[in-house]
């Protein structure tokens, strides 16, 4: 590749690209709502929200020093992120709290380059975070699943017009940021009914002496105030 290539390449990605139109934000944000509201819906759009709640674990595992071991996705829209190192401590503590907090904040940092107008630095940096990602997954069902996600990545940056990469880009932060509410309130549901016996917050409580229910309404903050300000950045307010 020459250095012409190597120019225009980066330019590509790093380059700013135009505001979409309003109303293409104001349709990607009631695209995104339909795709969490619904039950019927979100027992299959919520896979993107385990990938990116699992993806948390493994990063954050990794960033704390821990041994990353695998991660499993499974066809319930359950998963399971394996890491080795010491059992207690922050570490642990941080690769626990951050599964559920995950899909906000890539929904956060996500609204943020959106606002700076890096559309296509978005899409390629999840097409990356999804790569690495692959690499350690554990199961059929799991690879099938990132690769579907990132092959549509792929396919959206590279085949297709600013306005749809616009619009693609626009769903996926509005998917996040919406759909990184939702399981915490279900997850609040399961364990009033006395279910989740080993859920995140709970093995939390175990790590900190703090109760669940303050994990909780951490995650509950941290998924609200995200889709608070990540929206008033895609929308620009």
């Amino acid at each position: 590749m020459d250095t012409t290539s190597i120019a225009g390449l980066w330019d590509r990605v790093f380059g700013t690209q135009p505001d979409p139109d309003q109303w293409l934000v104001l349709t990607t944000a009631a695209i995104a709502l339909a795709a969490v509201v619904p039950h019927s819906v979100w027992r299959l759009s919520r896979n993107a929200v385990t990938i990116a709640h699992e993806g948390g674990h493994g990063l954050i595992a990794l960033v704390s020093g821990r041994r990353l071991e695998g991660i499993r996705l499974h066809s319930d829209t359950s998963g399971l992120t394996l890491s080795r190192g010491k059992p207690t401590g922050i570490g642990m503590v941080l690769t626990a709290a951050a599964g559920y907090t995950a899909p906000s904040l890539l929904g956060l940092g996500g609204a943020w380059l959106l606002a700076a107008n890096h559309i296509t630095l978005l899409l390629w940096s999840a097409t990356a975070l999804l790569v690495a990602m692959l690499t350690m997954i554990r199961n059929a069902y799991g690879v099938l699943t990132v690769l579907l996600t990132g092959g549509a990545f792929v396919l959206v940056s590279w085949l297709t017009e600013p306005q749809v990469q616009a619009g693609f880009a626009y769903v996926v932060v509005w998917f996040l940021l919406l759909g990184g509410v939702r399981p915490v309130f279900e997850l609040q549901g399961k364990r009033r009914r006395g279910g989740a016996p080993d859920s995140d917050a709970d093995q939390l409580a175990r790590l900190s002496h703090l109760p669940a229910a303050a994990w909780l309404l951490l995650f509950h903050v941290v998924s609200l105030t995200s889709l608070i300000g990540g929206g008033r950045w895609l929308l620009s307010l």
